[in-house]
């Protein structure tokens, strides 16, 4: 039977049991900075939700239990969560997981780009997950380089100390570079990767793509932008 909706899971006795067990915590962090139009939020927003709905992705996580919450970042400290943590175990969970992205407003106001400080405050979020997985990773989708805030490289360095991987997700509507740039300061941890995408259906791909490897825990092959199948 499933637990309460913070993932910990109730005693015999009514009391709070230890956290939850799952294979992987997963934070998906979008980027909502001042690059970001409503439309590209969306972008950002339907590609997640198509990815959940992809059976591949729904065949990974069937075999497999994964924690998972959806937030969005723009300047220093500015960190939304737009759904809470939530336990996935089957394509009906997916699905789920996809139909509350979908419901979500595709209005924001955008900020600078901090992508260190996104790091940190995503690192944050995995002390009150309410669950216990061996694996920890934040995705971090970004069109453009981190301009406030800490210093990426610190924040992730910070964070693979503390067993998280970093992956990262370039969108090449402006900087064709961006894929390398995120290599370089960004990503970090075990079977860590970028990837890089410069449209709605190589976004989808990408995603898609990079769900499996993180739910197998698998590393990823270097690629350069993802082709659509």
């Amino acid at each position: 039977m499933a637990g309460p909706a913070d993932g910990r899971a109730e005693s015999k006795t009514g009391g709070r049991a230890g956290p939850s067990r799952a294979a992987v915590e997963l934070v998906l962090a979008l980027d909502r900075s001042a690059s970001i139009t409503d439309s590209d939020l969306d972008f950002q927003l339907r590609g997640h939700a198509a990815a959940f709905r992809d059976p591949d992705v729904a065949a990974a996580i069937g075999n497999s239990e994964v924690a998972v919450t959806l937030v969005s970042y723009s300047g220093p400290r500015s960190l939304q969560v737009h759904v809470p943590w939530r336990l996935l175990r089957s394509e009906a969970d997916a699905r789920a997981f996809a139909d509350a992205i979908d419901g979500l407003p595709r209005n924001h106001q955008g900020d600078s780009t901090a992508i260190g400080a996104a790091i940190e405050d995503a690192a944050a979020l995995f002390g009150g997950s309410g669950y216990a997985a061996p694996r920890k990773v934040i995705d971090i989708v970004s069109n453009g380089f981190s301009n406030s805030g800490v210093d990426p490289v610190t924040a992730r360095d910070r964070a693979v100390a503390r067993g998280i991987t970093i992956n990262g997700l370039a969108i090449l509507d402006e900087f064709p570079w961006l894929e390398d740039y995120f290599k370089d300061n960004v990503i970090g941890g075990d079977n860590c990767f970028a990837k890089s995408a410069t449209d709605q259906e190589s976004f989808i791909e990408a995603l898609r793509q990079k769900l499996i490897l993180e739910i197998a825990a698998r590393p990823a092959i270097p690629t350069t932008a993802v082709a659509a199948r």
